[in-house]
C-alpha cells in the first residue's frame, strides 16, 4: 500500500509491451487506476483522455509521438499531468522547458519509486484535486 489516494487513473502509452505491463504493476501497486494502450492512436480512440488524471507515454512511436501526444492532449485537457518517458538520447534535446511543471521527462531506464513520486507530485501540483467518478 501507498500513500497515494486510491481512484486516480493514470494512462500509460507505450508500443514496448514489456514497459506498458511493468508500469502497469507498478502503478497499480501504488493504488492507481491504469489504462494500459500500445499507441497514441489507440488511446486517443479510446476515448478516455477525459477521464484520466495522468498520462505517461514513451516519446518514440510510430505514426504518432509522445510529443505529438502530448500537444493534442493538452489542447484537450489543459493542466493534465504528462509524463514523458524515452530511451533515445537524442529526444531529449525536444523536452519541456523547466518552466512546464505539469510535464516532466525521465529517460530509460529509470528507477520506479522515482516515478510514483513524480506521478504523486503531479497529481498533487495540478488542478485535480480529487479522482475522477
Amino acid at each position: 500500500m501507498s500513500d497515494s489516494p486510491p481512484g486516480f487513473t493514470i494512462a500509460v502509452v507505450d508500443d514496448d509491451r514489456r514497459i506498458l505491463g511493468s508500469l502497469e504493476a507498478l502503478l497499480e501497486s501504488a493504488d492507481y487506476v491504469v489504462r494500459v494502450f500500445d499507441s497514441a492512436k489507440a488511446m486517443l480512440d479510446s476515448g478516455c483522455l477525459a477521464e484520466i488524471d495522468c498520462l505517461i507515454s514513451d516519446v518514440g512511436m510510430p505514426m504518432m509521438d509522445g510529443y505529438e501526444l502530448l500537444q493534442v492532449a493538452r489542447a484537450a485537457r489543459p493542466g493534465l499531468p504528462v509524463i514523458l518517458i524515452s530511451g533515445r538520447s537524442d529526444v531529449m534535446a525536444r523536452a519541456p522547458g523547466p518552466g512546464d511543471a505539469q510535464c516532466q521527462l525521465f529517460r530509460k531506464p529509470f528507477k520506479g519509486g522515482e516515478l510514483l513520486a513524480a506521478v504523486s507530485g503531479a497529481l498533487q501540483s495540478s488542478r485535480i484535486s480529487t479522482p475522477r467518478p
